[in-house]
């Protein structure tokens, strides 16, 4: 683009590309409301004002306009599509740049896989910026597809679209020192770095933010993220589809704080992003709880473009990119026109066919079980066992200490009690690994669930009343090449293919939202109450978060970080 040509448009001496004229500007730099034309060359905003020129206008007729959303911390692959069908589905809404932590196919296909994103949103309206995976394995308590040691992540460097290392999830090893978390943390120094440390406080957390890292989204109470802030973080106020922060957290926000705070997503099924939305939800739900429109509108725009220091986005201005939203109400705004890099993208709910250009990008292979090793037998040592307690909404889990439910010498599943057995199969290195616990909170009756999709190695994993269900579903994953099933006896009941990495569908968004859709009812059908059976299954087997968790590797207690027995 030329800056010359840039020039005489803000001078008025040249025709601009595109004038929306007649609009109420949300200036979310002064807070103020202002009436008046945006004025666009190109992929740029030229100026603000009246008596420009312009080769096409439109007359918003005191509509809002506001600068694009951003979310500030998502993990694509949890919507279960590839970048394009996620772009179709979070465009229409008002979102014009997402920051992703690649880190879920990073754990499947390693730097492949963070390679294969950036190549299937280069050419996106939507603008996709990525946070180099920091944590692949999150643990040396898992089987996964690849180790990323900072040497492999330092190429991402010379990517344009790399801003930074993605959350620190290893917040032990933070705190601690430990030498493959320093070279991580040296090698992105001056870049920015996100942090994961939830329930962290007093020192820990200091030497945690000496480290270099600048944000949180685990915060799930305003003491822990009041304390967050003091200590100088960012907080990113999280509404993901299982871990719903956006209530409790909002009390923290303040006429004073505020800039210090972002709205993110991190995990989003399909079904949530079409329906109740995704950042777009968030602002208006904050606005609904008595925050003041231009301070949502800003925690969704120039908070996270300033901490992640895209000055060239966030708010409206001379010389900032042309992303923008058009709507109605102040009060719950929902765009009905969206603007990505000066051209209209989507309008009414809907992106516009000349929007989206697409090139399929294949992927690898990615099951590779030894079937023949696999087994969910468990002998009994004892008559106490740990059992994952699942909390509704949220990623931590209680520890339980129960009885078990014995059956000729072995422990097995107890529906009377919502003790099921839960089983995570090593599906990348053909190890033949299998972890073998119980779990509290899923209320199935009868049946079992199964997916590759399970935070963050990704491993397959099956919760289930009885074994034979535990096997069948299990076998449906692995003759799909991946995804997710519904099993009762010998029966599959429902399944959705993802032949991506097994963590993504390459349909439409619709059809996957819909056939997402008849996995959960089918789970609800055999008696599990929750909103979203899989999405929670997908976080029981990660061991960062606390306090008791299920890998290939056995149980983990999260807050000792280490294995423990099953048994007491």
């Amino acid at each position: 683009m030329s800056l010359e040509q840039l020039l005489a448009v803000a001078r008025g001496d040249e025709p601009a590309s595109l004038i929306i004229r007649n609009g109420r500007v949300v200036n979310v730099y002064t807070g103020e409301i202002e009436t008046t034309d945006v004025v666009i060359y190109k992929d740029q905003i030229a100026a603000l004002g009246i008596g420009y020129r312009g080769e096409e206008e439109i007359d918003v007729q005191g509509a809002f306009v506001a600068p694009g959303l951003i979310d500030a911390h998502v993990h694509i692959e949890s919507s279960l599509v590839t970048p394009p069908e996620f772009a179709r589905a979070v465009l229409p809404r008002g979102v014009t740049t997402v920051i992703t932590d690649p880190h879920e196919i990073a754990n499947v296909h390693g730097i492949e896989g963070v390679r294969y994103m950036l190549r299937t949103s280069a050419t996106l309206p939507l603008s996709v910026y990525v946070m180099a995976p920091s944590c692949v394995p999150a643990t040396h308590m898992e089987t996964n597809g690849a180790t990323l040691e900072a040497e492999d992540l330092r190429p991402l460097l010379d990517e344009p679209r790399v801003l930074g290392l993605a959350e620190m999830m290893n917040f032990p090893g933070t705190v601690y020192g430990a030498p493959d978390v320093l070279a991580k943390l040296r090698t992105f120094q001056g870049r920015v770095i996100d942090g994961h440390c939830p329930g962290l406080t007093g020192r820990e957390l200091n030497a945690y933010v000496a480290a270099g890292i600048g944000s949180d989204h685990e915060s799930t109470t305003v003491e822990e993220a009041q304390e967050k802030l003091r200590r100088g973080m960012y907080i990113f106020i999280r509404e993901a589809t299982n871990a719903r922060n956006l209530h409790d957290l909002l009390p923290l926000v303040t006429p004073i704080n505020h800039r210090r705070i972002c709205f993110c997503t991190d995990d989003r099924q399909p079904g949530d992003l079409l329906t109740a939305g995704t950042i777009d939800m968030m602002v208006r739900e904050a606005i609904r709880e008595g925050v003041d429109p231009i301070f949502a509108l800003r925690m969704a725009t120039l908070n996270p473009a300033e901490y992640f220091r895209l000055h060239d986005r966030g708010g409206l201005a001379p010389g900032k990119r042309a992303d923008i939203i058009v709507f109605q109400d102040l009060q719950q705004p929902s765009p009905h026109l969206v603007f990505a890099g000066g051209q209209l993208v989507a309008r009414d709910g809907a992106v516009l066919p000349t929007a989206m250009q697409v090139d399929p990008q294949p992927t690898p292979p990615s099951m590779n079980v030894r079937w023949d090793m696999v087994h969910f037998r468990v002998p009994a040592r004892g008559s106490r066992i740990r059992v994952i307690g699942h909390i509704p909404d949220q990623l931590v889990t209680e520890h339980l200490i129960l009885d078990a439910a014995i059956q000729n010498r072995e422990v097995v599943a107890d529906p009377s009690r919502d003790v099921l057995k839960m089983a995570v199969i090593d599906r990348h290195r053909g190890t033949g690994r299998v972890g073998l616990g119980f779990i509290h909170g899923f209320g199935l009756r009868r049946g079992a669930i199964a997916g590759t999709v399970a935070h963050d190695h990704h491993n397959l994993v099956i919760i289930g009343a009885d074994d034979t269900s535990m096997w069948t579903a299990a076998r449906a994953v692995g003759e799909m090449g991946g995804g997710l099933a519904v099993a009762v006896g010998e029966h599959v009941l429902a399944q959705l293919p993802l032949p991506v990495a097994g963590l993504m569908s390459d349909r439409p968004i619709e059809e996957v939202a819909e056939g997402y859709a008849r996995l959960g009812r089918t789970a609800q059908e055999l008696g599990s109450p929750l909103h979203d059976p899989f999405m929670a299954m997908s976080f029981m087997a990660l061991e960062v978060i606390p306090h008791l968790k299920l890998t290939d590797h056995g149980l983990v207690d999260v807050d000792a970080f280490q294995l423990v027995d099953l048994f007491v």
